[in-house]
């Protein structure tokens, strides 16, 4: 959810656009081997002409510019300080000699590229580019790869097989798993929602005109647009009516909804939200956080009863997207970072189509630590945001941060369905966890050590305490297992591999700990 004023985020044109993220070795054995061309070239993925059961990349040049190229963004960074060489294969269809420059951008250093000059007519040869013969160091995100510069003369050519000697990793890999429950909301109590918890934000961030990217609705702090149903979900309702803003905004509007502004904000940990999402054109609910030091009139963390020493604007807080619909055809969601190197239509985000947004609950999760921010939807990760640069343009990210939770309407997101009257997202529960922290009971989270985790067989519990009842239940809150003797070691290996939440009863008190099942 953007925060920015009136930023025009041109989703749909942009999922066409990806640029697509990668790691060494590149194979171009799938679409996320695509590069992305500038100045006349194009890229394409096509059958090697040796062997037609193996695709290779296929550049391009035109005519119209002297300097034209192609790039790959990578998630995984090419790092000079662990494997300084580089090596690719490279074909031609002329007898010519060409120069092929391997160039790395988007590090800490500055910038650093090769060039390596050949014929290869009709047969493939191996180039190697030995990036210490010129001091090369640290680590890059961007893979550049320009053909014969200066020169304005046509050609195809190929290439395959560009690896820096690595071994490669899951991208999406987890590197801190948060296990103590430190801050939830469960909606157990029917009526308004929790004020101890949520604040609910209503005035309009643009003076004289509402909300940002040319939304369409109101906020409201009516029970009419935010309440907890008798089933024990938040419902967050954006509902077609005239309404006009208190004095002194006076703006009159054709929708209203809610948003919502957590009175919890913290630094690195994972959120998790399980939701069901309206899904008629023109609706965007959203998911996601900002910084705590936002300089933002009208939310809690501002001038209001969360004040704090404000010094951001946005992005230069952070903003962390979680889950965002709307943006993209029905049941595609996405997730997004916008900071200062990059908002509004930014490239840092991911996006893919999911089940039934509306029918099917589905759990949307970012798991935020010191070095990475991974996304998950029903505890897959997806995208991770792990720039090589993590100075304040790129990682604000080392500061508290707030949920927030809301429906938008129309603007960026599209035309209003006019044959709907309102739309709801529904949500089940907002969780919080981290490591060794703050927990719902400070007491209980020091008092249960939980090994080994993750674990194949047996979970081990340690403590003090004298625990009278151990449940196992799945991401989807479905009890898996329960037991009240022997309670100590809890049996998983009939489990499938996955997370579970272990919930520990023991003098009165119930903990929740987070275990993964190999």
């Amino acid at each position: 959810m953007k925060s920015n004023n009136l930023i025009v985020l041109f989703f749909l044109i942009s999922i066409v656009q990806l640029a697509f993220s990668q790691q060494l070795p590149i194979d171009f054995s799938d679409s996320s081997d695509n590069f992305n061309f500038w100045g006349g070239s194009t890229f394409a993925i096509i059958a090697s002409p040796t062997d037609s059961n193996n695709s290779v990349g296929q550049f391009e040049r035109s005519n119209s510019s002297s300097e034209q190229g192609c790039y790959i963004d990578l998630n995984r960074s090419v790092n000079l300080d662990t494997e300084n060489t580089m090596t690719l294969m490279f074909y031609a269809f002329d007898p010519n000699s060409h120069t092929i420059i391997v160039k790395l951008e988007n590090g800490a250093n500055p910038d650093i590229e090769l060039g390596v000059t050949t014929s290869s007519q009709n047969i493939w040869t191996e180039l190697t580019y030995d990036f210490s013969t010129i001091g090369g160091s640290g680590a890059y995100d961007r893979l550049t790869i320009r053909i014969d510069d200066g020169s304005t003369t046509p050609g195809t050519f190929l290439i395959d097989d560009i690896h820096d000697g690595s071994i490669p990793t899951d991208p999406n890999e987890l590197d801190v798993i948060y296990t103590d429950l430190v801050w939830a909301d469960e909606f157990d109590t029917p009526g308004d929602v929790n004020q101890s918890k949520w604040f609910k934000q209503t005035q309009a961030i643009i003076p004289g005109f509402g909300w940002a990217n040319q939304e369409e609705q109101h906020y409201t702090a009516r029970l009419d647009n935010s309440f907890v149903d008798n089933l024990g979900n938040l419902n967050i309702v954006a509902k077609r009516e005239t309404y006009t803003s208190p004095p002194p905004e006076n703006i009159t509007k054709s929708y209203t909804s809610a948003r919502l502004n957590s009175k919890f904000a913290f630094t690195y940990g994972r959120i998790d939200v399980k939701a069901k999402l309206p899904a008629w054109d023109g609706t965007w609910p959203a998911i996601w956080t900002l910084g705590k030091n936002i300089n933002e009139d009208g939310g809690f963390w501002d001038a209001g009863p969360g004040a704090t020493s404000n010094s951001a604007n946005w992005p230069q807080c952070g903003e962390i997207d979680i889950m965002e619909h709307g943006l993209g055809p029905i049941n595609h969601t996405s997730s997004a970072l916008h900071t200062n190197s990059s908002s509004g239509a930014t490239i840092n985000y991911s996006s893919q189509e999911i089940s039934d947004v509306a029918a099917n609950w589905h759990i949307y999760s970012v798991n935020w630590s010191p070095d990475q921010i991974t996304f998950l939807v029903d505890d897959i990760p997806y995208y991770t945001y792990n720039p090589a640069v993590k100075n304040l343009d790129a990682w604000p990210f080392t500061e508290d941060q707030y949920i927030l939770l809301n429906v938008a309407m129309g603007g960026i997101s599209g035309s209003i369905d006019s044959a709907v009257s309102s739309g709801t997202m529904l949500i089940d529960y907002v969780r919080v966890y981290q490591n060794n922290s703050l927990s719902l009971d400070e007491k209980s989270i020091n008092e249960f050590r939980i090994y080994p985790n993750p674990t194949k067989e047996i979970i081990n519990i340690k403590t003090q305490s004298n625990i009278d009842l151990v449940e196992v239940y799945d991401v989807f809150g479905k009890l898996i297992l329960r037991q009240s003797k022997q309670v100590n070691a809890i049996n998983v290996e009939n489990l499938d591999s996955g997370l579970y939440l272990l919930n520990i009863y023991a003098e009165g008190i119930k903990t929740i700990k987070k275990v993964i099942v190999n």
